[in-house]
């Protein structure tokens, strides 16, 4: 694991694979859009309308009893690789940071971090605020009550902007009413080979879901993982849509283990030859570009959840996310990376987190047959 990150190990507790369908769920978020009155949002913001919003922030946090404690991370203080490692451990948007951590952020943009990292606020990014909860696997329901009690903590200090027929205004229409997106990041590679997702993905989108890539919106969809969330804000309460969203969550993972099931059933020697294959490239490669390694990832992952191979944790795996990224292996290196130099350090940051969980196998009298690891 890199050491003396910039930003120290903060907001990682989301990987820790506690909560519940962990090796299909990687994470929940809920987030709340909030504008504060009497200062000017969206495209007539000017800086030092910013400025003043995130002063106002710094002046009532002390009195926030979920925010007593947080760090303020100024974004515009940050390096662009500093920003870049917020972005790929999913605290920040592309849009607070500046794309990829490389566009100038605007003034005034900040992070707030509270104690136990389960909690933040992007400032000034789209919105004033963006409160914000992430979690360890399917976990709606608790992020939007740990979420809705923050909301109430902040607003009790500072006036919304609020319409009583609109409800919350936002910088975007299709934010305004409740300015609650939810949404859960599955893991889905049964659906993917079993030739389902499609169906299922246009199901959920006639029920008021709609889905995105690893980082969110305008985001790819990598290593089979599918982040589902509202489609709507408005004309439902926050609490009709998050046990919606936990509804038809639960509905996919269900379609998910079926397809797995199937699996197992009509195509077991050639599902676990897949795994095996994905275990053997990542566990020996020696360059490996994080599209190809998430790839591998995705057939590791899914054979863990069949326990096919045991051994292997899923906390791992999803630590193996964070590490391999181009950002996080940069910090590890101290250094800038050429695309050549991030394949070669990827790859080898692989083969250790392999090689200390070797897996067992329980072919002709079982034990631990995972080969040794060949010296550099």
């Amino acid at each position: 694991m890199p050491e003396d990150l910039g930003i120290g190990e903060s907001g990682l507790d989301w990987i820790d694979a506690s909560g519940e369908f962990a090796d299909i769920v990687l994470s929940t978020r809920v987030r709340l859009a909030r504008n504060i009155q009497g200062h000017p949002f969206g495209v007539r913001a000017r800086p030092h309308d910013r400025i003043r919003v995130n002063e106002r922030m710094r002046e009532l946090l002390p009195r926030v009893v979920p925010l007593r404690g947080a760090r303020i991370l100024e974004i515009p203080e940050m390096s662009a690789r500093e920003r870049a490692l917020l972005l790929e451990r999913r605290l920040a948007s592309r849009e607070l940071v500046g794309e990829k951590g490389n566009r100038a952020p605007a003034p005034g943009s900040a992070l707030v971090l509270a104690p136990g990292a389960s909690v933040s606020v992007m400032l000034n990014e789209e919105d004033h605020l963006r409160l914000q909860t992430l979690f360890s696997g399917l976990r709606v329901q608790e992020a939007w009550s740990v979420l809705d009690a923050m909301d109430d903590a902040v607003g009790a200090e500072v006036p919304y902007a609020f319409h009583p027929e609109f409800g919350f205004l936002t910088s975007c229409p299709t934010n305004v009413g409740t300015g609650l997106r939810a949404s859960v990041l599955l893991h889905l590679p049964a659906l993917v080979l079993t030739k389902e997702i499609g169906r299922v993905l246009q199901g959920i989108s006639q029920v008021g879901l709609t889905f995105r890539g690893l980082y969110g919106e305008g985001s790819e969809v990598v290593g089979n993982f599918f982040q589902l969330s509202n489609q709507t804000t408005l004309g439902k309460s926050e609490e009709d849509l998050v046990d919606h969203l936990d509804r038809m969550v639960r509905q996919v993972i269900q379609y998910e283990q079926k397809a797995r099931g199937v699996l197992l059933r009509d195509a077991a020697s050639v599902t676990e030859d897949k795994i095996w294959r994905a275990y053997g490239l990542l566990r020996y490669a020696r360059s490996l570009s994080f599209e190809e390694f998430m790839n591998l990832l995705s057939g590791v992952r899914l054979g863990v959840s069949l326990k096919l191979l045991p051994g292997l944790r899923v906390y791992s795996l999803n630590e193996l996310m964070i590490y391999t990224q181009p950002a996080h292996l940069e910090e590890a290196a101290g250094r800038e990376l050429a695309p050549a130099e991030s394949e070669a350090h990827r790859a080898a940051y692989v083969r250790r987190v392999l090689a200390a969980e070797p897996v067992r196998t329980s072919e002709e009298g079982g034990g631990d047959s995972a080969a040794p690891e060949p010296a550099d």
